[in-house]
């Protein structure tokens, strides 16, 4: 069985892991072993950073569509509800989104709201 020598590939890979590690402190930017610790804790973080953000997001669209209906005597709870009862299916990032950037639009869905509301 022929002998394999594996120092190119074993070079390409280290090199690639202290290009990822570059910008860190003292030994974790130029020392394999700390190198390859602080990149796999950095990798880990950026995964769970994933999927925070988008509860992180979510959090914001529920905190500005509170804020928002506040104004129209209303909660959060209620306004959710009124949605779904009028059957606008619009979700609470776009709904977040009107109520920043277009109050008119914003105020108009509230329209309909209590318009619904009130036919029944």
């Amino acid at each position: 069985m022929p002998r394999v020598k594996r120092a190119p590939a074993k070079h390409k890979h280290k090199k690639k892991l202290l290009k990822q590690a570059k910008g860190n402190f003292l030994l974790r930017k130029n020392v394999y072993r700390r190198a390859k610790e602080t990149v796999q804790r950095a990798l880990a973080f950026a995964f769970k950073a994933r999927r925070l953000k988008k509860r992180q997001f979510r959090r914001l669209w529920t905190v500005r569509l509170n804020a928002a209906v506040r104004g129209y005597e209303m909660s959060y709870s209620q306004f959710i509800g009124a949605l779904k009862k009028a059957n606008i299916a619009l979700d609470r990032k776009i709904l977040a989104d009107m109520a920043v950037n277009d109050a008119a639009a914003f105020a108009a869905v509230i329209a309909q709201i209590k318009q619904a509301d009130s036919a029944q």
